[in-house]
């Protein structure tokens, strides 16, 4: 049964659709070729799955995919902290403590790619390597395709680890989203690139995840230097608090990622899940609109 799903969802337009050449390109490749085609920036929040339940969180990406959101990451609770400030921390425990489930996750996602109201946004979840040891790494990527997820970003997988899930991800046109931190060697972030599919995840700062009203300062340069390496989009997260950073971070980078800003107003609100979607469709549309008035410049070309 589950084989020949698979088999369904990778014919599915919404996942995959095929270039000119005839190669095949997941729904994050095709984002970004459609982003640098048109000169805008991907604009990715990124949600808790099952905070406060799963049903609010459905009704969140619905929402999201509505207003325009690009991409959305969707994280995966889990009960140790890899680098999450305590925003997403709490974010993790609420939905644990409601009994969330992988399995949640794929139902929510086959709902969120059904019927007459599907969503067109790509989905990757944000999953700890130890999940993807407990499932077993192939059942994961097959179930998260069913599910219609594009890729996993995998925070605590070091890239000498990385090559059987990578070999995985690519035989089935799945993302690996690799970490580049600012303490990251510029050989070895090469090699984390050469290794990632989708995107680069660049940490913003060091430490864990939460919003911050100032950014570091040799971030643009180190991520300026980046992408003149490689020809994978890099996405900044970790720190995005508001409309100033987003205009000030836009013109060097492919994505803006936004987690804690998003996840709080998301715990401001529990209870109530009309105020919690339109406090979270309202934040979303104002990064939209600083996104779009920033500065725009052209992408740097790799020379490797």
């Amino acid at each position: 049964m589950l084989a020949n799903v698979y088999d369904q969802v990778l014919l599915d337009h919404r996942f995959f659709t095929r270039e000119p050449t005839g190669v095949w390109m997941s729904a994050i490749d095709q984002a970004f070729s459609e982003l640098r085609a048109s000169g805008r920036k991907a604009l990715m929040p990124f949600l808790t799955a099952g905070d406060c339940d799963i049903e609010t969180t459905e009704a969140l990406l619905r929402t999201l995919d509505e207003v325009g959101v690009d991409i959305c990451e969707v994280g995966v609770p889990y009960s140790d902290p890899i680098a999450d400030g305590p925003v997403i921390q709490a974010s993790y425990q609420r939905a644990l403590s409601q009994g969330f489930k992988v399995s949640d996750l794929m139902a929510m996602g086959r709902r969120l790619r059904s019927g007459p109201q599907a969503i067109s946004m790509p989905l990757v979840t944000m999953v700890s390597y130890s999940i993807l040891l407990r499932i077993g790494i192939e059942s994961y990527v097959r179930q998260a395709i069913e599910g219609g997820y594009s890729g996993a970003i995998v925070p605590d997988l070091l890239v000498e680890e990385g090559e059987e899930i990578a070999a995985i991800c690519r035989a089935h046109d799945f993302s690996l989203i690799h970490l580049v931190t600012p303490t990251t060697p510029r050989p070895r972030q090469l090699r984390i690139a050469s290794q990632s599919t989708g995107f680069l995840y660049f940490v913003s700062v060091t430490g864990i995840t939460g919003e911050r009203s100032s950014l570091a300062p040799d971030l643009i340069e180190n991520v300026t230097w980046l992408r003149s390496q490689t020809s994978l989009p890099i996405c900044i997260g970790f720190g995005i608090s508001g409309p100033e950073q987003i205009r000030q971070l836009a013109p060097v980078a492919d994505g803006l990622i936004v987690g804690s800003a998003f996840v709080r107003r998301i715990a401001q609100h529990r209870g109530d899940r009309a105020a919690t979607v339109r406090s979270v469709r309202d934040f979303a549309i104002e990064l939209r609109a600083a996104m779009e008035t920033s500065p725009s410049t052209t992408p740097a070309k790799a020379t490797h």
